[in-house]
């Protein structure tokens, strides 16, 4: 049964009592969760949870962009960042170094388009370089996650990518690179098994699309 949720409200911060619901359920399935007030303390607390000099890979993100974490990763030298060294390498000649070095990093640094109340992260993407990490390819994965992308449930959080994300991130490709995007792949983390793996940190004000 899909919960009725009018697309507006796709961008209005879930208050305290849905993401803490949806912190149990998500810790339930084996993600460890903080609820954090707001992007400053995220940015602070992703430096934690990373050792210096891991290889981590973060996925395309407004999340990441906006809040200023994918700089801190990918502009320093804090850790070995994949990103801007696959970005420089051949995809002609060195098209399997790069899917081998985005698939497996130390960690992965993302967002999702939605988490449900029910305890699972949805992930939509276009070319799908990300989802290996995601899925279980990195050692850790972290997820910043605004609290407008929390939703009673899975029926919503597909409604939630289809009707709000998909034309948010279709106007920034096109002004970016010329072309729409497309929900070509689409990834559900329903638990994690491997305790300590999945980090979700659920933030208290909206962030991203």
């Amino acid at each position: 049964m899909t919960t009725q949720m009018p697309a507006t409200s796709f961008t209005d911060p879930a208050p305290a009592r849905r993401l803490e619901r949806a912190a149990t359920a998500l810790t339930a399935h084996g993600f460890t969760v903080e609820i954090l007030d707001d992007v400053a303390v995220a940015r602070t607390r992703v430096e934690d949870l990373i050792p210096e000099g891991a290889r981590v890979f973060t996925g395309a993100s407004e999340t990441l962009r906006r809040s200023g974490i994918d700089e801190d990763i990918n502009a320093g030298d804090r850790y070995e960042a994949i990103r801007p060294r696959v970005l420089a390498m051949d995809r002609a000649t060195e098209a399997d170094d790069i899917r081998r070095l985005i698939a497996s990093p130390d960690v992965i640094v993302g967002s999702v388009a939605a988490v449900t109340e029910t305890g699972s992260l949805v992930i939509a993407s276009g070319s799908g370089t990300q989802l290996p990490g995601y899925a279980g390819g990195a050692a850790r994965a972290i997820w910043i996650v605004g609290a407008q992308k929390v939703v009673p449930d899975l029926d919503t959080a597909l409604r939630r990518v289809e009707d709000h994300c998909l034309p948010l991130e279709s106007a920034r490709t096109k002004e970016a690179y010329g072309w729409p995007s497309a929900v070509n792949r689409l990834l559900v983390l329903n638990a994690e098994h491997q305790p300590g793996r999945g980090t979700v940190l659920l933030l208290r004000e909206a962030i991203g699309f």
